[in-house]
């Protein structure tokens, strides 16, 4: 009988703190919050599919023909630009999709996929175990470098041409995870 009050009493302890936190954190809050839902039963293409804030990566990824890579058994952690990171680009973005720049748009996607199942806690314990930037190689052989403004993680190419922001809730699947950030990370431009 004691042992029902108990089990009683933490799941309506549990399912109080779960309304509290609910309720007590803002669209806003959420954007700047480092957190990762755990998906391990769906593969890294399924989790892109079902996000609705990333039709133009999983279309970029399809006609780049990467998309297949995230549905096998190899692990990859995806830096996801938002639909609105791509908009961002106006014209070039628009260039970037059409079929001539095919080799462009794969070596852009090649630099937002890392190996391996990196989730923003394990980056952002990997930067406090350093104390400070921390830089990875991408797919693409190049590389990328994570830092810490504030509680915000932000990404960036070599020597700081683009940076992008960690936003949103990542998700942790079978073979890696989605990290989705508020622009698309470009390469220096060659004239400077």
């Amino acid at each position: 009988m004691k042992h029902r009050r108990l089990i009683k009493s933490a799941t309506f302890s549990v399912g109080l703190l779960g309304i509290v936190l609910a309720g007590g954190c803002a669209e806003s809050d959420q954007e700047n919050t480092i957190a990762t839902q755990n998906e391990r039963t769906v593969t890294l293409a399924t989790a892109l599919g079902s996000a609705s804030d990333l039709n133009t990566l999983r279309d970029a990824l399809g006609d780049s023909e990467l998309g297949a890579v995230l549905d096998g058994p190899a692990s990859f952690t995806v830096l996801a630009p938002r639909d609105a990171a791509f908009e961002a680009l106006g014209e070039d973005g628009e260039a970037l999709m059409r079929q001539d720049q095919r080799p462009v748009l794969v070596a852009v996607l090649r630099n937002h996929l890392l190996p391996g199942h990196l989730t923003p806690e394990s980056i952002g314990e990997a930067i406090a175990a350093t104390g400070g930037p921390v830089t990875m190689t991408t797919l693409g052989e190049g590389s990328v470098t994570f830092s810490k403004s504030g509680d915000q993680l932000v990404v960036q190419t070599p020597g700081g041409s683009s940076s992008a922001h960690i936003v949103g809730t990542s998700t942790a699947t079978g073979n890696g995870v989605v990290i989705p950030v508020d622009t698309v990370l470009m390469p220096p431009s060659p004239d400077g």
